[in-house]
């Protein structure tokens, strides 16, 4: 079926479901907040009554546990390391422990609430761009599908940063480069966009500078707690773990635990508090992932690089459809090429899809569509059936599968989109690749 007759298919399926008149009053700037007061509202009374009963909820245990240890590993009787984070991490930890260990989830999840709103409010210029309304609702449906992946992780914090930082973009690559360069500091993933910005910016310079500044803020928050010396422990922490449970390349290993096939496992590394898969050559793909995701990422910044190159040649270079679609492509070959890959890695998606949707809403409601389905996937893998996932279920097995390959899907998209901005003729370099 065509795409057009697709998604044709679709708002007719959206028209029978909602009536015309609650679509009228929803795509309005006040339809908008109360769905956004509504959906985070209802995470906060969840957070408040966990906390009044003493309190934590996922990884925010591990988080609160880091707070009430003053981040110091001597003073922790088990768990990870505070330092398999950025040294920013620390500080919204740190935030919600103000008044200690009671209510630190509903700060927490207050401390996100607020991240959130601000970055509505940029997404949509406080509702006074109407068209970027569709795209709000987007990122909140997203949000409430991806639920305490985006509440009660590190990621959730990161998210909004990331997107307030994309709305700024090439138009003021300072700004954008500072806010994703202090999200890298606080969780890896932000280098994706980094990247993206220092090849499609015009002033590289100032996207280099704000990423010093952010470094020196780092290593003085490190410095005041006494700690410069693990400011590094982050990157080095991860390199001998193997291939996590959910991660794409893992399908295979996957499987072969699944159908028990030689001696192929499931097994928890308590030291890093994630579930791994073990089995023939498991050891070989977890040691050439790390040059696979270097190769990964050179590979988009020749992609973005090209298309730059392309743009100017045609005169027509459009540096925002460029950023946006060469920060999609990082962003899911950091996903697809990661030995880990998380659940919660899938709140990634979130912020770069819907700043594309606001810059062409046309040409981004394929990647949209896709992330819906890649986070319907997920919400059945985490939290529905993850333990029955992590004891050899079949069924959920081939949900990660079906989930693992929209996550190809999207990226094989992605840089489709990407290589077409570098070969498009004259009278289209300024156009978004359509699907």
């Amino acid at each position: 079926m065509p795409t057009d007759r697709y998604f044709a298919t679709l708002t007719r399926a959206r028209d029978a479901v909602i009536p015309r008149r609650w679509q009228e009053r929803l795509m309005t700037p006040r339809g908008l907040l109360t769905g956004f007061l509504v959906v985070h509202l209802g995470f906060l009374v969840f957070a408040l009554i966990v906390s009044l009963q003493g309190n934590a909820f996922s990884d925010t245990n591990i988080y609160r546990a880091w707070a009430e240890a003053g981040f110091d590993e001597a003073n922790l009787s088990s768990g990870p390391s505070p330092w398999v984070y950025p040294v920013l991490a620390q500080v919204p930890m740190a935030i919600a422990g103000l008044f200690g260990p009671g209510p630190f989830f509903v700060l927490w999840v207050l401390i996100i609430c607020v991240l959130n709103a601000l970055a509505m409010g940029k997404l949509t210029d406080w509702g006074r761009n109407r068209a970027a309304l569709s795209a709000g609702w987007w990122w909140l449906g997203f949000i409430l599908l991806m639920g305490w992946l985006g509440f009660a992780r590190m990621d959730g914090v990161t998210a909004p940063v990331v997107l307030i930082a994309m709305v700024y973009g090439v138009a003021h690559p300072f700004v954008a480069s500072l806010l994703l360069s202090i999200a890298t500091w606080t969780k890896v993933w932000p280098a994706a966009v980094v990247l993206a910005l220092l090849s499609a910016a015009r002033r590289r310079g100032a996207v280099l500078l704000a990423g010093v500044l952010a470094t020196l803020i780092a290593v003085l928050v490190a410095a005041s707690t006494g700690s410069l010396h693990k400011i590094a422990d982050f990157a080095t922490q991860q390199g001998d773990r193997g291939m996590q449970l959910e991660a794409t390349f893992t399908t295979p290993w996957l499987w072969l635990s699944v159908l028990h096939i030689g001696d192929s496992h499931m097994y928890m590394n308590t030291d890093i508090n994630s579930m791994q898969v073990d089995g023939p050559g498991s050891d070989v793909m977890s040691k050439l992932m790390q040059p696979l995701f270097a190769v990964a990422a050179v590979v988009v910044v020749v992609l973005i690089v090209r298309g730059l190159r392309h743009g100017l040649r045609a005169g027509g270079l459009d540096r925002t459809a460029l950023f946006l679609a060469g920060s999609l492509t990082m962003v899911t070959a950091f996903i697809v090429f990661n030995k880990v890959g998380s659940p919660q890695f899938m709140v990634w998606l979130g912020p770069v899809i819907a700043v594309g949707l606001v810059h062409d809403r046309r040409a981004w409601r394929t990647p949209a569509l896709l992330a819906v389905l890649i986070g319907i996937a997920t919400f059945f893998i985490y939290p529905l059936f993850y333990t029955a996932l992590s004891h050899n279920n079949p069924a959920m097995a081939l949900v990660l599968t079906v989930r693992n390959a929209l996550l190809v899907v999207l990226m094989w998209w992605s840089a489709r989109g990407l290589h077409r901005l570098g070969s498009a003729p004259k009278e289209a370099a300024v156009a978004a690749p359509r699907a």
